[in-house]
C-alpha cells in the first residue's frame, strides 16, 4: 500500500519509545498530529493511536487492525468519533478533532482495501472523498464506491480502470454528475458542485495516467469503434443519476451558527446602547446639527475607535473560552476512557 497526499517518506520525526516498540518493523505510512502531543500513526496493517501522558493518565498505544467489516462516523460539536467494527470481536474506537478526521480517514481506507484484497500491491491510493451518504475513492488502478450511512462496509462497488471506455461530467445546479461508462453500461454518482472540480481533476489524472494518454479525447479514441452499438446511455442504478446524498445542509448552517456568535452584530448592538444610550433615546446631538462638518467627523472617528476596541476584546475573551473548552472537553475525554 502506498499513500498519496497524506504519505510520508520513512520517520520523518523522533517518535515516543513507546510507539516504536509497537511500530516493529512496520514502517509508518502516515502521520497525524491529533493536537498536543498525541499522534495517530498509519501502517500497512493498522493504525496506531498514541495518547501522551495526560492531566489524569499515562501515555498509551492502541492497535487498530485493518480488517474492519465496518467503519461509521459519530460527530459531536467539537470531536468526531471513529466506530470500527470487527464483527464478533467487538468495535474499537477512535475520538479526534472533527478538522482532522478527513486526514484520517484517507490513509485509514487505503489500509482497509489493503487489507481486504481490494487494491494490488504497488496500487496507489491518490484521494479520497466523502460527501454525505457518498464514500469516493481514487486509486491508480480504480475507482471504489461505497453508499450509505456508514463510511465503509462490505456494500461497496469497484470500477477498474481497464473497464472504463469513457468518461464525462454533467454540470447541475447543486450538484455535478459523474459519468463512467464502464463495459457496455454507465454508472453515475453525483458530487457537490463545491467538490466537482477535485473530483474530475483526480479521475482524470488517474485515467489518463494508467492508459498513458494526454488528454481525455486520446483516451476515447483507445476505445471508439465505429461498428460498435452506441453504449447504454441508462443508469444501472435504480436511483437514475443517484439518490440526493447531500440532504439539506441548511440545518448544519443553522447548528454552526448557533454555536459562533457573530461579532459582527455584538459589537454594533454594544455600540449603539453605549452611543446612543449616553444621549438617550430620540436625542440629537446638538454640536452635530451646528457643525456638521466638524462635529460628526470627530464622532465617526471616536465611534470607529470604540468599534475596534470592542472587536478585540470580544476576540480576546472568545480565544480564552476556546482554551478553556479544549481543556474541559480533554478532562471530559480522559474521564470517559477512564484515563
Amino acid at each position: 500500500m502506498r499513500i498519496y497526499a497524506a504519505g510520508v517518506e520513512g520517520r520523518g520525526m523522533s517518535l515516543p519509545e513507546i510507539v516504536s516498540e509497537h511500530l516493529g518493523d512496520e514502517e509508518p505510512v502516515a502521520e497525524v498530529a491529533l493536537g498536543g502531543d498525541d499522534l495517530l500513526l498509519v501502517t500497512p496493517t493498522r493504525t496506531l493511536v498514541y495518547r501522551a501522558e495526560g492531566l489524569l493518565s499515562d501515555e498509551s498505544v492502541e492497535e487498530l487492525p485493518h480488517a474492519v467489516e465496518c467503519i461509521t462516523i459519530e460527530n459531536g460539536r467539537r470531536k468526531a468519533t471513529l466506530v470500527l467494527d470487527y464483527g464478533i470481536d467487538g468495535e474499537k474506537s477512535i475520538t479526534l478533532p472533527k478538522g482532522k478526521l478527513d486526514e484520517v480517514l484517507h490513509p485509514m481506507l487505503a489500509g482497509v482495501l489493503d487489507a481486504k484484497g481490494i487494491t494490488e500491491p504497488g496500487e496507489s491510493v491518490k484521494r479520497t472523498f466523502r460527501f454525505s451518504e457518498l464514500t469516493l475513492i481514487v486509486t491508480s488502478q480504480r475507482v471504489v464506491k461505497h453508499i450509505g450511512q456508514p463510511v465503509w462496509d462490505e456494500e461497496f462497488e469497484e470500477y477498474p480502470f481497464e473497464e472504463v471506455t469513457d468518461l464525462a461530467f454533467e454540470p447541475g445546479n447543486v450538484a455535478t454528475s459523474v459519468v463512467l461508462t464502464v463495459s457496455d453500461h454507465q454508472e453515475r454518482f453525483k458530487a457537490p458542485n463545491d467538490d466537482a472540480r477535485m473530483v474530475e481533476a483526480a479521475l482524470k489524472d488517474a485515467i489518463l495516467t494508467y492508459y498513458d494518454v494526454p488528454n481525455i479525447e486520446a483516451f476515447r479514441a483507445l476505445s471508439a469503434d465505429e461498428d460498435a452499438e452506441p453504449a447504454d446511455a441508462s443508469s444501472s442504478s435504480p436511483f437514475g443519476d443517484g439518490p440526493d446524498l447531500f440532504g439539506n445542509d441548511e440545518d448544519e448552517q443553522d447548528d454552526e451558527a448557533d454555536e459562533e456568535p457573530d461579532t459582527d452584530r455584538i459589537v454594533e448592538q454594544v455600540t449603539n446602547e453605549e452611543y446612543y444610550g449616553a444621549k438617550g433615546e430620540g436625542e440629537l446631538d446638538t454640536a452635530s446639527d451646528s457643525d456638521p462638518n466638524t462635529a460628526s467627523t470627530e464622532s465617526d472617528a471616536d465611534l470607529a475607535a470604540e468599534v475596534s476596541a470592542l472587536r478585540e476584546e470580544i476576540e480576546r475573551q472568545r480565544a480564552d473560552l476556546d482554551r478553556q473548552s479544549e481543556l474541559i472537553d480533554q478532562l471530559i475525554e480522559e474521564l470517559r476512557v477512564g484515563r
